[in-house]
């Protein structure tokens, strides 16, 4: 059985504060029908000051979708550590480990947007020193007990109920981040399929002392869409996708690698390359992939199409694989 996964980052060109409420609650309730369905995970993500409304808060949003579900796990992928207050970021997920039950998986990167690191008056420069001690900071804070930060004595409590810790994994592309993984023996998530980048991972490991694990993309992990008629729905919303693929590409520069960037300029170019797709239940069954990312509401989509296709996996391609 793959694991499935169900992405949401309230994308909307031109909302209305209206057509947004509905769009976030349309997003919970979503994650709850996915729950009900045995959907693996939510996952989510960290941007600010986008035009379009993409999530600047993904643990708030976590924190809503915990409170309409019972099982189903939510990854933010990634959180931007070094916009973060470090002891407050610690109490958020120890209070999220406990309400839902040790569900929250965190993958804390840099970023690639000076402009986000402007916004909140936050160095870009510093971001690996900063992102070093948010890691630390974490890790010691979750202990419950006092230790010294930036030079004083200092105590975060509620612990997290997970032993040892929440689930906090390193993301990046870059060997720096791995490096920064193994030195605080924490799990790393490469942005792509870099299995050199694990390699040299695990190098890093050997050479610290520490020890880890890698939660890579596979080599291929298209964003999916189901429909009855792929045609008509590329025909219909395929701006949604262009609109997310393109403004995601925009924020890329040459050294960042990414399991979902594109190259596409138009509709046809973004089907014909296959980062996005749109796919009938019994092509969805077909691909045959460990990772099944299903984007309902990408890029602005329709609410009543985002159902349209979640109802579609839930109700005809889990089933299918599930045998």
């Amino acid at each position: 059985m793959p694991v499935t996964v169900v992405r949401f980052n309230l994308v909307e060109p031109g909302a209305t504060p209206a057509s947004l409420r509905a769009r976030y609650r349309a997003a919970v309730e979503m994650a709850a029908y996915a729950d009900e369905q045995g959907v693996s995970t939510v996952q989510t993500e960290e941007h600010h000051g986008v035009a379009n409304n993409w999530l600047p808060s993904p643990f708030v949003f976590a924190g809503a979708v915990f409170g309409a579900t019972r099982r189903i796990a939510v990854t933010v992928s990634a959180a931007i550590g070094p916009l973060h207050d470090p002891l407050r970021l610690a109490e958020d997920i120890a209070v999220l480990d406990l309400v839902s039950g040790g569900r929250l998986v965190t993958v804390a990167g840099i970023g690639y947007r000076p402009e986000e690191y402007a916004q909140f008056d936050v160095d870009w420069r510093s971001r690996g020193k900063l992102q070093d001690e948010v890691l630390e900071t974490l890790l010691r804070a979750w202990t419950g007990e006092p230790f010294v930060y930036r030079g004083r004595t200092v105590r975060v409590t509620p612990r997290p109920g997970t032993e040892p810790h929440p689930l906090l994994l390193v993301g990046g592309s870059s060997k720096a981040a791995a490096r920064r993984a193994a030195r605080t023996g924490l799990p790393f998530f490469p942005s792509a399929h870099l299995p050199e980048l694990e390699a040299y991972y695990k190098e890093r490991l050997v050479e610290y002392g520490t020890e880890g694990w890698t939660m890579m993309p596979a080599a291929e992990t298209p964003l999916l869409h189901v429909a009855e008629d792929p045609d008509r729905t590329w025909a219909e919303y395929g701006a949604h996708f262009l609109h997310e693929a393109r403004t995601y590409a925009s924020w890329q520069s040459s050294g960042i690698r990414s399991a979902v960037r594109s190259g596409a300029a138009t509709v046809a170019e973004l089907r014909a390359e296959g980062v996005y797709r749109i796919v009938t239940p019994d092509e969805c069954v077909d691909l045959g992939l460990d990772n099944l990312v299903l984007h309902p509401l990408a890029g602005g989509m329709p609410v009543a199409e985002g159902w349209r296709s979640l109802r579609l996996f839930a109700e005809r391609v889990l089933p299918a694989l599930r045998g």
